[in-house]
């Protein structure tokens, strides 16, 4: 069955749905003050979009089933990870100071819309009327099994497997130690990165897009273009924990905090040096890669960088002090989502949502 909603791109028909799905949620949450149902939203969402536009689609050729079904399945670990979660702390600390504040709440849950969206591009325009007319003008698609299907089914599958095994080490880790403890995430996948489960999240998105996109060239330029535009939908994800809601927000506040109170900042300190924040890599060989290639190959950009001299104001350990002797602030060891976290709120994706930054501290 072949819907045409505003376009042929189903570009107006997701933006609809996604628009009235959030705004559904939000005047629940706004309404009844609560944060059982938000994390949950955005990653359901994504599914909703998927089985719906697989659903219109004209010709469901199995390259759509398999893209289609890879960002459900991606959206409902997340969105099941994220609700346990919740309903194990009660509440979520991001929105203390927003969820009674009309407009504050609502900017959280616009930016939501417009990540579930862009994201879930590939899907949606791999699933068009558009792309299936292309694909009978230029005499059928490719059969699915082509070089691009297979590195896109690869990179999901180690992608999905690194951010599910993540999240479940660090939940663990968390368990295990509580909030305000001063041991290091170190075990595992965090070994080799700082954020494995960021690059989880990243991998998978850029496999479903490569899935997406695999027959494109066989396709006319008027289908070809916005498939490959479609990219945007994983560099969204991506620059958004790069420099927005998930790196910026764990690496320099949580060493700053660790140092200021002292909360094992030494052995903290010889962590960052030898792993690397994103890209898994042996800590042995990356304590000795040079500063510029770490700052620029590997993604150690300055503004991650914790320089006591320069960003705190006091001394290692004098934050302890003037707490009282209070190793932790409310929510753990870290305020920064997706870092070394020890306490409860700590992130997990994303919508972040993983994205978890992107679902859990995309409106910080």
């Amino acid at each position: 069955m072949e819907v045409k909603a505003l376009d042929e791109w189903n570009l107006g028909l997701t933006a609809l749905i996604t628009i009235g799905y959030q705004l559904f949620f939000f005047s629940i949450a706004y309404g009844c003050q609560f944060d059982l149902l938000t994390d949950l939203a955005g990653g359901t969402n994504f599914a909703l979009l998927s089985l719906i536009t697989l659903f219109f689609s004209e010709d469901p050729h199995p390259r759509r089933i398999l893209a289609s079904a890879l960002l459900t399945l991606w959206a409902l670990r997340l969105s099941a990870f994220l609700f346990y979660r919740i309903l194990k702390t009660g509440h979520d600390t991001r929105f203390d100071g927003m969820r009674h504040r009309f407009f504050a709440f609502l900017t959280f849950w616009i930016f939501q819309m417009m990540w579930v969206w862009a994201v879930s591009l590939p899907v949606t325009l791999g699933n068009s009327a558009a792309v299936a007319a292309a694909a009978r003008r230029a005499g059928g698609e490719e059969a699915f099994g082509t070089a691009g299907d297979v590195a896109g089914v690869v990179m999901f599958g180690v992608g999905f497997l690194v951010e599910v095994v993540a999240d479940g080490q660090r939940y663990a880790f968390r368990r295990r130690h509580g909030g305000g403890s001063a041991a290091v995430c170190e075990g595992g996948l965090w070994r080799f990165s700082r954020h494995p489960n960021y690059f989880g999240d990243i991998l998978a998105q850029f496999g479903i897009y490569t899935i997406s996109t695999s027959s494109a060239t066989t396709l006319p330029a008027s289908a070809s273009g916005p498939l490959y535009a479609s990219i945007v939908g994983p560099l969204f994800i991506t620059l958004l924990l790069l420099f927005l809601s998930g790196l910026p927000l764990s690496e320099r506040p949580v060493a700053k905090r660790r140092y200021e109170l002292d909360l094992g900042w030494d052995a903290y300190e010889a962590y960052l040096r030898r792993t690397s924040p994103l890209f898994p890599f042996p800590p042995g060989l990356y304590e000795r890669v040079p500063v510029w290639l770490k700052r620029t190959l590997f993604l150690e950009f300055p503004m991650y960088v914790f320089e006591p001299g320069r960003d705190s104001k006091i001394g290692k350990g004098e934050g302890r002090a003037k707490e009282g002797g209070k190793e932790s602030g409310e929510g753990g060891q870290e305020s920064g989502e997706g870092g070394q976290e020890s306490g409860d709120e700590g992130s997990d994706q994303g919508s972040g949502n993983g994205a978890r930054e992107v679902t859990e501290a995309r409106a910080e």
